[in-house]
């Protein structure tokens, strides 16, 4: 008997130390920041940019940039992914550019030049605040939220609490407690989990557009996520299926690319259904055979 509670000390030993290092160290695994020096100059071939510096309440900074066009139809606001700076990730804002549209992109706490610890309640807060700076120069009806994997989380959240013109999901994920979960099934990731991200929940308070974007070969957030999430807001939402792409790979798609002008160029049009078989419904079996 002895022996038997012996080794269950152990694995509730081994297991709370789990847990606590997954507790501390979880920044570690979700995000994969790089930091700037504050003299960094950022440049990009045939981009016009203006760097700015947004204060936040508690004394922070959140660095950003805006990509420029010369009469702009309206403003994306994009949400990156978990790696990297703003550095990188704006060679994306070209996509959006090249069709007339001005892009705002920021570097969340920790990552590029912003300052500040992060936690999901600070990130929302900061993000709101940039939104909010964005709505004071441009209707919200000429806002796009875009929201890049991680991002899609962030953009949802925004959406939920706001009006603009439509949201975009770009490999969004469920939650990323379902992601987590899917690794370390074991694990109370309810309690311990700091970024539980419910995309989920948030896109059911959206009331604009909501178009979802996903690769078919996506192995790190499965393309089903895609269609789970589609089903929240079936009336509002449009999902688009790379088929062959992966997560980090939609870009090299040409049919990204086509998908996304269609998105952002074209004004949605309501069906008309009269003289359709909308609600017409197959004859079955027996009324056939009464027939």
């Amino acid at each position: 008997m002895q022996n038997w509670i012996y080794i269950l000390l152990i694995i509730l030993g081994v297991y709370m130390f789990i847990s606590v290092m997954l507790y501390v160290l979880q920044d570690y695994f979700l995000f994969k920041p790089e930091k700037l020096p504050k003299d960094f100059q950022f440049y990009y071939n045939n981009q016009e940019i203006e760097e700015y510096n947004i204060d936040t309440r508690d004394g922070e900074v959140i660095n950003g940039l805006r990509f420029k066009t010369e009469n702009p139809k309206g403003v994306v606001f994009y949400l990156k992914g978990n790696s990297k700076s703003i550095k990188g990730w704006g060679k994306f804002a070209v996509d959006f550019t090249r069709h007339g549209f001005d892009v705002i992109m920021v570097d969340y706490r920790g990552f590029g030049k912003s300052t500040g610890r992060r936690t999901q309640k600070a990130v929302k807060r900061d993000m709101q605040v940039i939104y909010n700076k964005i709505k004071e120069k441009v209707p919200e009806k000429y806002i796009i939220l875009y929201g890049r994997s991680m991002g899609s989380g962030f953009a949802a959240k925004l959406a939920s609490m706001n009006n603009p013109r439509m949201l975009i999901l770009d490999a969004p994920y469920y939650s990323l407690s379902k992601v987590a979960k899917k690794y370390i099934p074991f694990m109370p990731l309810s309690l311990l989990i700091k970024f539980p991200m419910p995309t989920y929940k948030w896109l059911k308070y959206v009331n604009c557009p909501i178009h979802i974007i996903h690769g078919t070969d996506d192995r790190l957030i499965p393309y089903k996520t895609s269609v789970k999430l589609s089903k929240i807001k079936p009336e509002l939402t449009k999902l688009y299926t790379v088929i062959g792409g992966g997560h980090k790979n939609l870009n090299n798609f040409e049919s990204y690319h086509k998908m996304l002008t269609e998105i952002i160029t074209t004004r949605p049009k309501k069906a008309n259904l009269e003289g359709s078989s909308f609600h017409v419904k197959h004859a079955s079996k027996r009324a056939n055979a009464k027939a």
